[in-house]
């Protein structure tokens, strides 16, 4: 074998080993990748009931109803368009409220309804801890307005 033909070897197998290297990650990104539904494109999806579902949009006002004494909570996600009924056993984020953000991942029951296992409030880019807007209050380093 010459060293001429022994390059091109060693060059068509670098190629084959960086094009089976690019399609493994570009496949396996695209399994891995996480979206959610807005309520409109929910009810408009060909999605099969009892499939997990994530489903983002905004808290409806005054839907938030709380079984008393337990973690069991049922509220309307909106994109103010359409509308999707939540229920979730657990304990809501700090962030979470009416007329805020949020990301709901559940089981889909029907065309109009969620049963949720996981709950993501989202918040805005001002939102800060306020452990660290009291230590930047107490170091005078506070000066916009959150």
């Amino acid at each position: 074998m010459s060293l001429r033909f022994q390059r091109l070897i060693i060059i068509i197998l670098s190629l084959i080993f960086i094009a089976s290297a690019a399609y493994l990650i570009l496949t396996n990104v695209k399994k891995n990748i996480v979206f959610f539904y807005t309520p409109s494109e929910l009810i408009n999806s060909q999605t099969v009931i009892n499939e997990k579902v994530r489903i983002g949009g905004f808290i409806k006002k005054d839907s938030l109803k709380n079984i008393i004494d337990s973690n069991n909570y049922s509220f309307v996600i909106t994109d103010n368009q359409n509308d999707i009924l939540i229920e979730y056993t657990g304990i809501l984020p700090d962030l979470f409220r009416e007329n805020q953000g949020a990301v709901i991942e559940g089981i889909l029951i029907n065309d109009k309804k969620v049963l949720a296992s996981k709950v993501f409030a989202k918040h805005d880019e001002n939102y800060m801890p306020s452990s660290i807007k009291k230590q930047l209050k107490k170091t005078d380093y506070w000066k916009k307005d959150y």
